[in-house]
């Protein structure tokens, strides 16, 4: 058995590349089976994607159609858009279906990116193999790939990013010009890329600051966010109510906390209606908190099991990094996917937490990744080399 999990074990990466084709043949069978499908914000992509092919492709006529409406620049939308309308005119009345081709292929190149990057990290082929597993019973990775929507698409770059950034981490360099080049992909995918966007920026800039280089530092960075976080969204609120409050573009931010809505049409999730600041803020703290919560009343039995799961696993992962010796530049690591997936919990509990927690899958597999490294550094701490 020793032999197996030693990193100079001959079949390791054979046992690597089985596992790998197992899971991503699992996930796109799946998939497959269960066909592609189709949401309100679906044929909204549809319609845009006509209309950008009756104008040639001509961005600067596209981005005006809808100018008067009350929504976020089209730029925003640009690049799901450009795609679904590149499948209609290459594949017609099968464009559906290639689109759906496309986001399994965006899958594919992510299995290949967390391998990457945890090969680039030093955590053995065949723990990175007993993770992908993982990746396969989360229910977003079979869920969301389904959808004609920008999710996979946006949850590719986010994890193509994390990689240039665990890549910086560990060759102790900065990709700007690659990391610039995603950003922009962001931008143009969806408007929630903001928080994404601000972590990447900010950890670039920031990374190597001293203070970040013990982990008792980081666990307190980390808390010191967490915390605040509710107390900001707070007084970002009561900064609206105060000096925007009317204007129907802000009021959507305020309105669902004035009816002390949790979950997006979940009512069972809801609170009282808020009469003061720190029942603002309480609002906010339960927001952040069910952005990571697994259960809801109206999933499936084996939808729950899988979501509590993926759950433990995650949680276990941080405990192990929080308790057992690491290295710093895996530290940081943590620290990056860590901030990354409180600046998105934060912005969407100041936005809106959809009804199917949509808007969690971009970081699912980058908190993933933090599972191997965790059996990595549990090994090493035992001495199994």
């Amino acid at each position: 058995m020793k032999n197996i999990f030693s990193d100079e074990w001959k079949y390791k990466n054979i046992f690597l590349n089985i596992i790998f084709l197992l899971s991503f043949s699992f996930i796109s069978s799946y998939i497959l089976y269960s066909g592609y499908s189709m949401s309100t914000d679906s044929v909204r992509f549809s319609r845009w994607a006509d209309n950008l092919i009756e104008l040639k492709f001509n961005y600067s006529d596209f981005f005006l159609i809808e100018k008067i409406r009350i929504r976020p620049h089209l730029f925003f939308f640009s690049l799901p858009v450009s795609l679904i309308a590149l499948c209609k005119v290459i594949f017609a009345n099968q464009w559906q279906l290639a689109f759906l081709l496309l986001n399994l292929l965006l899958v594919f190149f992510s299995l290949i990116i967390f391998v990457k990057s945890l090969l680039l990290i030093g955590v053995r082929p065949i723990l990175i193999g007993l993770s992908l597993p993982v990746i396969v019973i989360s229910v977003d990775i079979l869920i969301w790939p389904k959808f004609i929507l920008s999710d996979m698409i946006y949850a590719f770059l986010v994890l193509f990013a994390t990689y240039f950034v665990i890549k910086g981490i560990i060759k102790n360099k900065n990709y700007y010009l690659e990391l610039f080049l995603i950003i922009l992909l962001l931008l143009a995918s969806r408007p929630a890329s903001i928080p994404v966007i601000f972590i990447i920026i900010f950890f670039t800039l920031f990374s190597n600051l001293q203070i970040l280089s013990k982990k008792k530092n980081i666990l307190f960075f980390l808390f010191i966010i967490f915390i605040s976080i509710p107390f900001i969204l707070g007084l970002v609120y009561s900064f609206i109510e105060t000096n925007f409050s009317g204007i129907p573009k802000i009021d959507f931010l305020t309105n669902m906390v004035k009816i002390g809505m949790i979950i997006h049409d979940r009512p069972n999730t809801w609170v009282d209606v808020p009469s003061n600041f720190v029942d603002v803020v309480y609002i906010y703290f339960l927001r952040l908190a069910n952005f990571f919560n697994p259960y809801a009343s109206g999933f499936s039995i084996i939808h729950i099991v899988l979501n509590f799961i993926l759950t433990f696993v995650v949680s276990l992962s941080i405990l192990g990094w929080i308790f057992l010796q690491s290295f710093t530049k895996n530290d940081k690591i943590f620290l990056f996917i860590l901030i990354l997936s409180l600046s998105v919990a934060a912005f969407h509990s100041f936005i809106l937490i959809d009804y199917d927690w949509r808007y969690r899958f971009p970081v699912i597999l980058p908190l993933i990744i933090l599972f191997p490294i965790s059996l990595e550094n549990f090994l090493k701490k035992i001495n199994f080399n």
